[in-house]
């Protein structure tokens, strides 16, 4: 795989973030693991994954914090938000702070392969330059 994209997920449910990854693995992606948002900033500069799953609650840095690391950084990978939590207010702040999808637990996991790829796609959207961008730089300028 080495071309495969790279997901990193964060979370400290060992359980989940295992079964996740062996979801993800079979669809072919390549993934990382962090049991906490400290250590998922860390991979984050380590591995550049593609795109990030990050549980809302953990132990010594949650995924707010990590959100927060994240906003406005151009270089940040596209992060999808999953917790078990209700309330709209977090909902609204996770996308203030730029995830590309908030999924509540638990949740099917065509939901959240449905997300990723979205997840996926809109970033390469995001890094290829626009058609007008193209027609305008100085290379194709000249020709």
């Amino acid at each position: 795989m080495p071309n495969a994209k790279t997901i990193l997920v964060v979370d400290d449910d060992m359980e989940l973030s295992d079964c996740l990854r062996s979801v993800l693995e079979r669809q072919g992606y390549r993934v990382f693991q962090a049991r906490d948002g400290q250590q998922g900033k860390q991979m984050v500069y380590q591995h550049h994954p593609d795109l990030v799953i990050l549980d809302m609650m953990m132990p010594r840095m949650g995924g707010y914090p990590v959100l927060e690391h994240f906003k406005g950084k151009t270089d940040a990978p596209p992060i999808i938000m999953i917790t078990a939590n209700e309330g709209s207010r977090h909902k609204a702040y996770a996308e203030y702070l730029g995830v590309v999808d908030y999924i509540r637990k638990p949740f099917a996991m065509e939901r959240l392969l449905d997300s990723v790829q979205k997840g996926l796609t809109a970033a390469a959207e995001r890094k290829e330059p626009s058609p007008e961008a193209k027609e305008s730089s100085p290379e194709t300028k000249d020709k």
